[in-house]
């Protein structure tokens, strides 16, 4: 019995061990294809040596606190995806809402992902709508793809009737005031997002 013990504690340092070398944060699937039997990741659960983020994701529990923990753990189960409208307006700080579900583009061939916690509101992009102007931050150790500032300012025209006009020009203000207007890259995006004939006079009135 002393020995099976001694082999479960060596199996469970072993995982913690792995979850450290890997920032602390792993996906099911990824403490699987480790060797690292569900039973194991079961028990450490259990012990609250590591604690569920959400449906798949796990994290040492001792590990520092979390600055961005909902985009991190959208970011670890989606990393394909991309952090836009509201979301990506709130990281940009040029908004004044505050997003209760994480807004993501993915690809319009690709799936929709199944997350329970946090909330998030999946919007498909197709083609360059989908791969132009997106930046990776490291939020807590973790890769996370957001769409630039312009970038994220003519999607939300694209979708001012989902989101509310008074928020795309409320962004459009606070951009202004914290930097000087990049108009050849909005029109660039702008002419992506087939939205270049809306924008236009709202630029021209705050140029």
């Amino acid at each position: 019995m002393a020995k099976k013990e001694d082999a479960s504690n060596d199996n469970r340092q072993q995982a913690v061990e792995y979850f450290r070398r890997h920032g602390g944060m792993l996906r099911t699937k990824d403490v699987l294809a480790a060797g690292i039997h569900p039973r194991t990741l079961y028990a450490l659960r259990d012990e609250g040596i590591v604690e569920c983020l959400s449906r798949g994701l796990y994290r040492l529990a001792d590990g520092p606190v979390l600055a961005n923990p909902d985009l991190v753990a959208v970011a670890k189960r989606v990393p394909e995806g991309v952090v836009c409208l509201i979301s990506a307006l709130s990281f940009h700080e040029i908004t004044t809402q505050i997003p209760h579900e994480i807004y993501l583009a993915i690809s319009r061939n690709a799936e929709a992902p199944r997350i329970n916690y946090p909330p998030v509101r999946i919007f498909w992009f197709a083609g360059k709508a989908f791969t132009e102007g997106i930046e990776t931050h490291r939020l807590d150790g973790v890769p996370v793809r957001i769409y630039n500032i312009e970038k994220t300012l003519v999607d939300c025209f694209k979708y001012r009737n989902k989101i509310g006009m008074d928020t795309v020009l409320e962004a459009l203000r606070l951009y202004k005031e914290q930097r000087r207007l990049d108009v050849q890259a909005l029109m660039r995006y702008a002419e992506i997002r087939r939205v270049k004939d809306v924008m236009r006079p709202y630029l021209e009135a705050v140029l």
